[in-house]
């Protein structure tokens, strides 16, 4: 493995994140209609059907399978969308959903024996200082229940990125979209017992085409592309390098919510913005550069 990008990587990269940035207004807008455990299951029902009829089972163990699926659908997105049900902003949950960046470090160089270098915890720090500066700074819409939330979702998909990566599966497309067989029945059944069957009928019936888009959106752009793409780099990678790079969605997601819903970006979020950025750059052009010195050593 090389802990540096080039170039069509880092762009690939750079479009997952604008994605998943991106994707925080158009969850506001699905949860309008929908109860947050239901539209989590609807989410994974359109990834597992109907590309599970183009796509065979991946040849990974199947509790590899089921902890990924598990982990990504309940453990992060049900928590997130609950979260994002009333207790915490858009903005500052695409915030505080990056914490996952430390537990996924955290837990490849404990449980996978990855070796953190010195720029990347200098890089980590630095943007572990802007995420500190704007959860200092944030305002009544956010709540010790739904920071907990979101912390826990975080946790949730650290996890998950450690199971894709030790079970390695040869098509992530196929891992994605078979882990939804996992996923939904969890789902279902806490959203029956938690929001009821009422609630669901409701939803189901009065949901307007700005939803069911929103829960198509979430499908096939924000897991189809991003979480296949983020394997495959996560696939052949250091952690260290990669999960840097998810530092940008806040970037992305305070942007959109300041935009399309009216969120407060004042400059202190900006200056925030900027430590973040620092951060991901060092972890991104450091070994850049410390290989284009070697290199030129060696000539």
């Amino acid at each position: 493995m090389t802990a540096s990008l080039p170039l069509r990587h880092f762009l690939l990269a750079l479009a997952v994140v604008a994605v998943w940035g991106s994707n925080f207004v158009v969850i506001k807008v699905a949860l309008d209609d929908f109860p947050p455990l239901l539209f989590a299951a609807l989410r994974f029902v359109l990834v597992f059907l109907p590309a599970a009829l183009f796509f065979r089972r991946p040849t990974v163990a199947l509790g590899n399978l089921a902890l990924y699926g598990i982990l990504i659908g309940v453990g992060q997105f049900g928590l997130l969308y609950i979260a994002m049900n009333g207790l915490i902003s858009p903005g500052i949950a695409s915030l505080v959903i990056q914490s996952q960046v430390f537990f996924t470090i955290g837990m490849a160089a404990w449980l996978a024996g990855e070796r953190i270098r010195g720029y990347q915890y200098v890089s980590l720090m630095l943007a572990a200082s802007g995420i500190a500066f704007i959860l200092y700074h944030t305002d009544g819409t956010t709540t010790a229940a739904g920071l907990a939330l979101v912390l826990c979702a975080a946790l949730a998909w650290a996890g998950a990125n450690l199971a894709a990566k030790i079970g390695g599966p040869s098509n992530m497309m196929a891992y994605v979209v078979w882990s939804g067989a996992f996923t939904v029945p969890p789902l279902l059944a806490l959203s029956l017992l938690l929001e009821g069957a009422p609630a669901i009928e409701h939803a189901l019936g009065q949901a307007t085409v700005y939803s069911w888009l929103a829960v198509a959106w979430q499908s096939w752009g924000n897991t189809l592309f991003g979480y296949v793409a983020w394997g495959w780099l996560l696939a052949r990678y250091p952690m260290a390098t990669i999960a840097p790079m998810a530092l940008l969605v806040p970037i992305f997601g305070l942007g959109t919510s300041a935009l399309l819903l009216a969120e407060p970006l004042p400059a202190w979020k900006v200056i925030a913005a900027s430590f973040v950025m620092t951060g991901l750059a060092l972890n991104l052009l450091w070994p850049r550069r410390h290989g284009a010195a070697a290199q030129k050593r060696g000539s």
